[in-house]
């Protein structure tokens, strides 16, 4: 009995000093939000939490699997919003006095390193934006802010400085979701140049069989990559569609890689845009595997391949396209 009697107390001593578990929480302050309007708290375009606004105040009280994590506040129509690093702990909100955008976030030292950079580099120009992000990432190897920028932006960059800033890193940075994709970049990169030859690759069809580029036979073949989502994508196919049929009887073939994560989205832009070629996809979207190995950094693009194999031109599209095509087949 006395054992038993040790063992109870000994167990509610341990539960007694056991420390709670923190969970995230974020109490937030708006100006000029009507009241009974929701607002939701996204993970990679999905919903993971809603709460309702109540005289410019609202609150969210929830567990998240894994922080820090990168979650999107928004109202329905997205004209109020803003990303921010979350982590498992109570955080304040405050656009009492300002937008969603230039809302004040504490509670989290990731964001307070975001949102300073952000701050620093917002009306900077493109080139000494990128050079500003590419310092942060350098002096920040443990941030996972940073593993999170390197994964964006490692096509955009290349693999050679993709590869310098990612050597840096924690092992904990290495290891996280971030670190796995810019290794998987780094492993697959070939970016191959005009005058060398094309890199193959396989990937599934419309039916889900397995294509090579290789296996497309013609005097020149278009790699085009582009996505239903891409407005110049879309707006460009009519006229791949006339370069198409005058060029297909003479040998011309495409093989378009798709940037979709939808297939169904994927397979009405080709029946609407009347893409009567080879279509492939992942659906693995900007991380696509041929995207990776051929460093698309923006869609649409395209590499024109010669009957021999060797890449004679990159993001032709109109008359630039046909004109080509023209030396080549006629």
């Amino acid at each position: 009995m006395r054992k038993i009697i040790f063992g109870i107390i000994t167990l509610l001593t341990f539960s007694c000093n056991e420390k709670p578990k923190s969970e995230f929480s974020l109490s937030g302050m708006t100006n000029g939000i009507e009241n009974g309007a929701i607002i939701y708290l996204d993970y990679n375009n999905k919903v993971l939490d809603s709460t309702i606004v109540q005289d410019n105040t609202f609150e969210f009280k929830t567990k998240l699997p894994n922080t820090p994590m990168n979650l999107w506040i928004h109202n329905k129509d997205f004209s109020n919003y803003r990303s921010f690093w979350a982590e498992n702990k109570p955080m304040t909100f405050n656009a009492n006095k300002t937008d969603f955008r230039n809302a004040i976030i504490t509670g989290s030292e990731s964001e307070n390193l975001s949102f300073s950079l952000y701050q620093k580099i917002d009306t900077l120009p493109r080139t000494e934006r990128q050079k500003a992000e590419m310092e942060f990432v350098k002096n920040n190897p443990n941030s996972i802010v940073s593993a999170s920028m390197l994964s964006l932006y490692s096509t955009t960059w290349g693999k050679e400085k993709t590869k310098e800033l990612y050597e840096q890193f924690s092992t904990e940075n290495k290891n996280s979701k971030f670190g796995k994709e810019i290794t998987r970049y780094i492993e697959l990169n070939k970016e191959p140049k005009i005058g060398e030859q094309f890199a193959d690759f396989e990937s599934e069809n419309l039916n889900g069989k397995l294509k090579k580029l290789s296996d497309v036979k013609g005097k020149a073949i278009l790699l085009e990559f582009w996505a239903s989502w891409c407005g110049p994508c879309r707006q460009e196919n009519p006229n791949l569609v006339k370069t198409y049929e005058k060029f297909n009887p003479k040998g011309f073939e495409i093989f378009a890689v798709s940037l979709d994560q939808d297939k169904e989205s994927w397979l009405k832009a080709i029946k609407k845009d009347s893409l009567n070629w080879e279509h492939v996809s992942d659906l693995k979207g900007q991380k696509n595997e041929a995207s990776l190995i051929y460093g698309i950094n923006g869609i649409p693009d395209n590499f024109l391949i010669a009957e021999n194999g060797e890449i004679i031109g990159r993001n032709l599209r109109g008359e630039k396209l046909n004109q080509k095509l023209k030396e080549i087949l006629e």
